[in-house]
């Protein structure tokens, strides 16, 4: 069996048993296994109530991984994420006390709750895959994967994530409410908790960075390479955006796509996997010329403009 499909057979597995607790999702979960694959983020824009606790517990059981949440509210602190040294009189020495970060999948429910000062801290976490607290450097886990939420109607008590912060997130997925079909059946099952609690881990921490490393590895042609690079470079063009999509955008795009690839059992990038991604990946990195409306319309007008971008791109081939 070659090395992607290896590859596929397992991640098959995961989805399957993700699947098996959030049913009727199967586009979102396979964005954050994307996610994990390149080592990236996922920004979960929704409202209350619609699984993404659910997600995040799922994805973590079936990979028998650690698995932490923080509520964010507009008291907590830098210190309440990262942890803290504490002085030890009877050791004479400081002592480190790990805070929740220090996990495999990390829940952040409702970031823009969070003071700047503390969603900064969260952010620079997940950029350096590290903690520096009284100049002693701690690394944290791997993998690691961090699903912050945020509720793009409510904005009473809210900070709003700041461009340069959005861009560290690999993506930005919407769950949504379920069908009326699979809502009826949740009903009638009386929840996931009983389906949440059998779910038995499929890969273990050193799968999942061994596929890690694979990604690396899927060929990506220069022509697609062109081509993605030319819906960034429209994307800072377009009328309707103020600010388009950054180079660090443009590398989580072609990274993203080099994991769904491998997650389709493929060692090489087609054009309908940057297709499928633009929108997940570039959408939240732009800016609207002219911003207003609700953090839900707002969001709408990004994703319609990328769409159009994708539309209008002639593709390689």
């Amino acid at each position: 069996m070659s090395m992607a499909g290896g590859a596929q057979e397992r991640l098959s597995r995961l989805r399957q048993s993700v699947a098996r607790v959030i049913r009727g999702k199967e586009e979102a979960i396979d964005l954050v296994i994307v996610a994990l694959l390149a080592r990236g983020h996922v920004l979960i824009e929704d409202v209350p109530g619609v699984g993404k606790t659910t997600l995040a517990q799922a994805l973590a059981r079936s990979l028998n991984l650690s698995f932490s949440r923080i509520q964010f509210t507009s008291d907590t602190l830098p210190s309440d994420v990262i942890g803290v040294s504490l002085w030890r009189a009877e050791k004479g020495e400081f002592e480190f006390l790990p805070g929740p970060i220090f996990t495999n999948v990390l829940l952040a429910d409702e970031i823009n709750r969070a003071t700047p000062k503390t969603q900064a801290a969260l952010l620079e976490a997940m950029n350096e895959r590290t903690v520096t607290v009284e100049k002693v450097r701690y690394r944290l886990r791997e993998p690691f994967l961090v699903l912050a939420t945020q509720n793009p109607v409510e904005y009473l008590g809210t900070y709003q994530l700041p461009e340069s912060q959005l861009d560290r997130f690999l993506l930005r997925l919407h769950l949504g409410y379920p069908s009326p079909e699979e809502e009826l059946a949740l009903l009638a099952r009386g929840g996931v908790e009983e389906e949440l609690e059998s779910v038995e881990p499929v890969l273990e921490a050193a799968e999942v960075v061994e596929l890690q490393g694979q990604v690396r590895q899927v060929r990506i042609a220069d022509a697609l390479l062109r081509y993605l690079l030319e819906l960034v470079q429209r994307t800072r063009k377009h009328p309707s955006l103020a600010l388009g999509v950054s180079t660090r955008g443009a590398l989580s795009l072609q990274r993203a796509a080099q994991a769904l690839a491998l997650l389709a059992g493929r060692d090489y990038v087609i054009p309908d996997d940057i297709v499928r991604l633009a929108v997940p990946v570039m959408a939240h990195r732009v800016i609207l010329a002219g911003a207003d409306g609700s953090g839900a319309s707002r969001s709408e007008s990004e994703r319609a403009v990328i769409q159009e971008i994708v539309a209008t791109t002639p593709v390689p081939w």
